[in-house]
C-alpha cells in the first residue's frame, strides 16, 4: 500500500504550505505532460502490436481527465489548504487525487463498461487499479513537493544567515565615523551634535533590522541623506553632494545599507584627504527592469594608495549581498579614469505587491 509523505512535529508548524499554485498556468502544463508520460509508460507495459495507439488514445484520454480534474481541485481547495498545518494538508492534498481517480473511474466504467455488459469482476478491477495507480503517483509527486519545499527553506534559511553576516561587518565601520563626528561637535556645537544623534539613531534601527529584508529604495535614499548630513556637519563645505535621481521607482527594493557605503567610502577615500574637499555626484536611471545608480567622486592617488584595504573591503560586502539577494541580476562594478573614482551598481526593480 503506498504511503503519504513523512513529517517531523516540527513540520505541523511551518505555517507555510508545501504545496505548489496549482492554479499556476505553468503548473497545469507540467502536469498535462507528465500524465501524457505516464500514459506512454502504461500503454507500453501493458499493450502490444496494433493495440497500441488505441489503448493509447483511451488511456490518455482518462489519465488527462483524472490530472486536470485533480488539479483543479487542488486548485480550489488551496485557501482552505492553506489554513492546516503541512501535516493536514499533506493528507488531504494525497487523498484529493485519489478520491478524484475514485469518482472518474466510476463514472467512466458506467459509461463504457456498463454498456458493454461487462461483469462486476471486470468493473471492480478497473476501478482498484485505477486507484491503486492514483496512490502510488500521489504519494511520489506529494513527497517530491515536500522535499523541495524542505530545500527551498533551508536555502533561503543559510541565505538569510550569511546576509546577516556580511551586513553585521559593515555596522561598526560607518556606526564609529559618525560617533566620531559626534564627539567633536558636542563641545563645540551642541545643538548640532543633537541633530546628528537623531540621524544617528535612525541608521541604528536599520543597522539592527532583519537583514534578511529588504528596504524601498526611498528609505536607503532618506538612510544615506541622513548619514551625509552626519558628515556635512563634519566637512562643511567641503562636502558637496549632486543628486540625479529622476524617473527611479521610489518603490522599488534594495538591501538595506547598500547606498550609504558606497558614499562613506567615497568620503573616506575622496573628500576627505583632499583639503578643498570635492562633489559627489551621484545620478541614476531606471530602464528594462533594472535599476543603475552611479557614484562618482574626486580621489587623489596617495588616498587610494594608503586606504586601499577598506576600500575594497566595503565593496565585496556590497557585491556579495547583492548576488546574494539578485542572483546574477545583482552587480557593482568599479573604474578609475584620471582623479574621479566612479562605481556602478545594478540591481533588479522588484517591489512589493
Amino acid at each position: 500500500m503506498a504511503k503519504s509523505p513523512t513529517f517531523t512535529a516540527n513540520d505541523t508548524t511551518s505555517g507555510t504550505l508545501f504545496l505548489p499554485d496549482f492554479c499556476n498556468i505553468r503548473m497545469v502544463f507540467a502536469i498535462v505532460i507528465i500524465a501524457e508520460l505516464l500514459a506512454f509508460l502504461i500503454v507500453l507495459a501493458s499493450s502490444s502490436g496494433h493495440q497500441v495507439w488505441d489503448n493509447l488514445s483511451l488511456t490518455s484520454l482518462f489519465i488527462q481527465w483524472v490530472a486536470l480534474a485533480s488539479t483543479a481541485v487542488l486548485c480550489l481547495s488551496r485557501p482552505w489548504l492553506a489554513t492546516l498545518d503541512n501535516r493536514a494538508a499533506a493528507i488531504f492534498s494525497y487523498l484529493l487525487p485519489v478520491i478524484v481517480t475514485a469518482l472518474l473511474s466510476g463514472a467512466t466504467d458506467w459509461i463504457a463498461y456498463a454498456q458493454m455488459g461487462a461483469g462486476a469482476e471486470q468493473h471492480a478491477a478497473f476501478a482498484i487499479r485505477n486507484v491503486t495507480i492514483s496512490a502510488i503517483i500521489s504519494a511520489v509527486v506529494m513527497r517530491y513537493f515536500y522535499v523541495q519545499h524542505q530545500l527551498k527553506q533551508n536555502i533561503q534559511a543559510e541565505s538569510r544567515a550569511r546576509i546577516q553576516a556580511l551586513q553585521a561587518r559593515i555596522r561598526p565601520h560607518f556606526l564609529f565615523n559618525s560617533m566620531n563626528t559626534i564627539a567633536s561637535l558636542t563641545r563645540s556645537q551642541p545643538a548640532l551634535a543633537e541633530e546628528a544623534v537623531m540621524d544617528l539613531a535612525d541608521l541604528f534601527r536599520v543597522s539592527l533590522s532583519d537583514a534578511h529584508e529588504l528596504i524601498t529604495f526611498q528609505a536607503e535614499l532618506e538612510l544615506s541623506q541622513r548619514y551625509l548630513h552626519i558628515e556635512k556637519l563634519r566637512l562643511g563645505e567641503r562636502l558637496i553632494v549632486a543628486w540625479d535621481l529622476h524617473g527611479i521607482f521610489d518603490g522599488a527594493l534594495i538591501p538595506a545599507l547598500t547606498l550609504q557605503p558606497l558614499l562613506e567610502n567615497a568620503i573616506y577615500h575622496g573628500i576627505e584627504p583632499l583639503p578643498e574637499g570635492g562633489v559627489i555626484h551621484i545620478n541614476g536611471q531606471q530602464t528594462l527592469g533594472l535599476i543603475h545608480i552611479n557614484i562618482s567622486n574626486p580621489v587623489s592617488t596617495q588616498s587610494i594608495t594608503a586606504r586601499r584595504g577598506g576600500h575594497h573591503m566595503a565593496l565585496d560586502n556590497i557585491r556579495q549581498r547583492l548576488a546574494a539577494h539578485y542572483g546574477t541580476q545583482g552587480e557593482l562594478t568599479t573604474e578609475r579614469t584620471g582623479d574621479y573614482y566612479r562605481v556602478r551598481l545594478t540591481f533588479p526593480v522588484e517591489h512589493t505587491s
